[in-house]
């Protein structure tokens, strides 16, 4: 990996475009999660309707502070690892992020490069499989160049990490486990 693909996809974010990337499981597709435009294309991308919602990675809590009231301890705790939680969303938190729910979805990611690219980008970003609705998400490179091509506007080289399923979801409020890791 170089400094520059990292550059590059940053600032491809910066300008409004989608990029793909790995993360803890599978690739993802991101964008600028205040950029309307940029999320709506996305979700076209994906054929998914934007009432579904997204889940934000972040390199740090500070990221995900634009977006969320409150972070308890118990959720702090299991950051950064695999662990996205449902949270309160902040007032003014875009309603295209949290989509019919009542929480947002958040993660501080361990993914190495997932987090270095959330800190060259200088912010969360929205992290959703690379996929088509009801496929199974690419897990290399090359997948989601033959299965996305031009859809997306950069690709960043890497590798997935090691896990054998998506991250679990759950929410903090409720402590329910919407999606088993």
């Amino acid at each position: 990996m170089f400094t520059g693909d990292l550059s590059h996809a940053a600032e491809v974010v910066h300008r409004g475009g989608i990029i793909a990337y790995a993360t803890e499981y599978c690739f993802g597709l991101g964008c600028d999660p205040r950029n309307y435009g940029a999320v709506a294309r996305l979700m076209h991308i994906k054929r998914r309707p934007l009432s579904k919602g997204l889940i934000l990675i972040a390199a740090d809590v500070g990221q995900l502070k634009p977006y969320v009231a409150d972070i308890p301890k118990k959720v702090l705790a299991t950051w950064p690892g695999p662990h996205t939680w449902l949270l309160h969303p902040r007032e003014g938190t875009p309603y295209w992020l949290t989509g019919a729910h009542p929480r947002i979805a958040v993660r501080v990611t361990a993914h190495t490069q997932a987090a270095k690219l959330c800190k060259a980008a200088r912010m969360a970003l929205v992290s959703t499989s690379a996929n088509r609705a009801n496929r199974h998400p690419a897990r290399s490179y090359r997948e989601v160049l033959r299965r996305l091509g031009t859809d997306v506007d950069y690709v960043l080289p890497g590798m997935v990490g090691d896990l054998a399923a998506p991250t679990s979801i759950r929410d903090a409020v409720t402590g329910k486990l919407m999606r088993p890791g």
